[in-house]
This record gives C-alpha cells, structure tokens and sequence, in this order.
C-alpha cells in the first residue's frame, strides 16, 4: 500500500517506501470511518444502545489517537469495519422491534414543578 520511490547508489537500485502518503491516505480512511460509525451510531432507536455505541466509539478512537505502525493501524481499521457492520446490523433489528421512549428521550416536554 505504499508508495515506491527509487534510489540509484553506485549503480545498485534500492526501493525506499515513503510512509507519509501512505499515512495521509489511512488518515483520510480513518476519519471517514469514524464518521460513518458516528452516523450509524446515532441511528439506533434505543437510548441506551445510541448513547453507549457513540461513547465506545469515540473512546476507542481517542484511545488509539497516536498508533504510528501500520500493521496496527490496519489491524485497528480492519477492527473498526467489522464494528461497523455489526452497528448497521443492531440498527436495522433494534428498528423492526419499537420500544417506548424513555424520560431523558423524551423532548418538547416541560413540566413546571
């Protein structure tokens, strides 16, 4: 996945890999997913279910802010594809099955004690 440069040193031909494009490109995926999990996050009908998925999400992208090795990194982005898939799964479940709206849910409801 990286991007090749050659360097020619008394007539031997090394390959250098340069990482930087290759970091800016897994930056590029990286912030894309954690919108995407953020989105689908916000879709869940439950309350609880909406508010720890967004938490765990944030968390572990805050937790793995500074991972500079790229076996990690696509360990980690593999990681968060799958998540991402089992959040559109729960989601689209947790849509068939309706559950009453619970009091912090509740908006535009303002009672005068």
């Amino acid at each position: 996945m990286g991007f090749e440069k050659e360097v020619r040193s008394q007539g031997n031909a090394i390959i250098v890999f340069t990482l930087t494009n290759m970091a800016s490109c897994s930056r590029t995926q990286v912030i894309s997913l954690y919108r995407m999990l953020i989105k689908e996050s916000k879709k869940f009908p439950s309350y609880n279910y909406r508010t720890y998925a967004l938490r765990r999400v944030k968390d572990s992208f805050r937790e793995n802010l500074h991972v500079d090795n790229p076996k990690t990194l696509d360990m980690l982005l593999n990681q968060a594809r799958e998540n991402l898939a089992v959040i559109r799964r729960q989601v689209s479940i947790g849509q068939m099955y309706t559950a009453q709206r619970t009091i912090v849910e509740e908006t535009g409801v303002h009672r005068d004690l």
